[in-house]
């Protein structure tokens, strides 16, 4: 019996061809997705914008801000196929790593209190609550709350 090797994932900068796929995976898992104006804005303003492919396919992304020894991160996301076995974390992993070699000594981010997976995959790095922001997200009702989290890097 011969194993057949894929190769590992991998975490690439993203750049505006990447848009397209993005934008699919981005609208297919939000009720309230980011635009194409935010992702070409984010760009354009030379965040930290990373993708993540497996097998030589776009299954998720990140948008980070690097700034004054601070990290923020703007969004991580996972292709519905591809949650849940691991990717989100290599990916955070990722994105950590960047975050430290650049210089940053915190990182920040807003999750959804509705979004108990991602609560779980932000604890289980070390992350922890630092605040909440009253109303920040779009939701079906009005508006939702966000749990600010940071991890000490």
């Amino acid at each position: 019996m011969s194993a057949v090797l894929r190769p590992a994932p991998s975490f690439e900068r993203m750049t505006e061809t990447d848009l397209p796929g993005v934008l699919e995976i981005e609208r297919s898992i939000y009720p309230f997705p980011w635009t194409p104006g935010n992702f070409q804005d984010s760009l354009r303003a030379g965040y930290s914008c990373w993708v993540y492919r497996d097998g030589g396919h776009l299954i998720g992304y990140a948008v980070l801000v690097l700034a004054s020894g601070e990290a923020h991160l703007l969004n991580l996301s996972v292709a519905a196929h591809a949650q849940r076995r691991g990717h989100g974390r290599s990916l955070l992993g990722c994105v950590v790593g960047v975050a430290r070699r650049h210089g940053a000594k915190m990182l920040f981010l807003e999750v959804r209190p509705s979004n108990e997976v991602g609560q779980r995959l932000y604890a289980g790095f070390g992350f922890k609550q630092v605040g909440v922001r009253r109303g920040y997200y779009p939701a079906q009702r009005g508006r939702e709350d966000a749990l600010v989290l940071a991890l000490f890097l």
